[in-house]
């Protein structure tokens, strides 16, 4: 067992160093280890979050594709068709290009991580006693940087605001009011993992998608299995782990946003038809009647002329108004 430890050290050595350089050079600018470490962080999930993008999506496909599956499950029941029903179920996600386990990418990609950094704390607080005195011998930094300087005048203690984080929950703090924060920590990683599972299986009720039983399941076992994790690491590696958490469930938050308003500019677009966007300075063109390709004949009939005179006949023509004519001087005289 000691052998393949040593092995598997040796391989992350590399990494042990760049972590360690890292967390040195952040401390310089900025002396508290709690803060070195959440920068660390930062990097960290700056690298691994478009695979979190992607796994967030092949989660939300994953979903969409649950009525189907269910009906192949129904299809293919009993053992003799498990086989069939398999290879209907691959055949399923080649076409709509699912990862059927791309939902557990960030998990895989959290755990070298999560053993890289644990060992370096580790790392960074070791002692080894020379001569009877307990003397700070920190790995992975250079000796010329200040963390180490630091780590060699607290005795390997990594002390943020009084407590002293490469300890875990139960480690030996004194009183039970300096082992409090600890637990405050775990209590509130675990609940970040549980919110950020919670939110997204209500949302797709709210959407009306089936949840998959195994979503379900893995929202409540995960995190007591994440909790116990927690009670037996240093608090550091529990700060990394809230963190982080917090960037997923913002990360998570923002693709769901996006992918609402494209939903919405889809459906706007099928209700009102796509329109043209004028550029800057131009009024918007006017919109030219639709010319028919096969246009009908006109249904106006030019009116008869038989028809008209019948018509004109049965209407009563109005009476001449008299017109006031001068009498002609003959006829003034004799009427005179």
């Amino acid at each position: 067992m000691k052998s393949i430890t040593h092995s598997v050290g040796s391989i992350f050595q590399p990494l042990f160093h760049l972590i360690g350089w890292i967390m040195a050079e952040l401390y310089s600018f900025i002396p508290n280890y709690a803060v070195s470490i959440a920068l660390l962080t930062l990097i960290i999930m700056g690298i691994l979050t478009p695979f979190t993008v992607k796994s967030t999506r092949s989660m939300k496909a994953m979903q969409k594709l649950q009525p189907e599956i269910k009906k192949l499950q129904q299809k293919y029941k009993g053992p003799e068709n498990r086989q069939l029903m398999n290879d209907e179920l691959m055949k399923l996600y080649k076409e709509e290009g699912v990862n059927p386990l791309g939902g557990c990418l960030p998990l895989l990609l959290q755990a070298p991580f999560l053993f890289i950094l644990y060992s370096v704390i580790k790392g960074l607080t070791l002692t080894v006693p020379i001569k009877g005195v307990i003397t700070a011998t920190p790995r992975y930094i250079p000796t010329s940087s200040r963390m180490y300087h630091d780590l060699v005048h607290s005795v390997g203690q990594l002390n943020v605001w009084g407590m002293d984080l490469s300890l875990k929950p139960f480690s030996s703090h004194g009183s039970v009011l300096k082992a409090l924060p600890f637990f405050v920590f775990v209590v509130i990683a675990v609940g970040l993992q549980y919110f950020q599972m919670a939110t997204m299986n209500s949302r797709n009720k709210r959407q009306g998608q089936v949840v998959p039983s195994q979503q379900q399941t893995m929202q409540r076992i995960l995190p007591i299995v994440f909790a116990y994790f927690y009670l037996v690491i240093p608090a550091a590696v529990v700060i990394y782990m809230i963190i982080s958490t917090c960037i997923r469930i913002l990360t998570q938050y923002v693709i769901n946003r996006s992918d609402e308003e494209k939903d919405d500019g889809r459906a706007k677009e099928v209700w009102n038809g796509p329109r043209e966007i004028p550029a800057a300075g131009e009024s918007e063109p006017e919109k030219l009647p639709v010319r028919e390709k096969n246009p009908k004949p006109s249904t106006f009939k030019r009116p008869n002329q038989a028809n008209t005179n019948k018509q004109s006949k049965s209407q009563p023509r109005p009476a001449p108004t008299p017109k006031s004519q001068p009498r002609s001087k003959a006829k003034r005289k004799r009427k005179a």
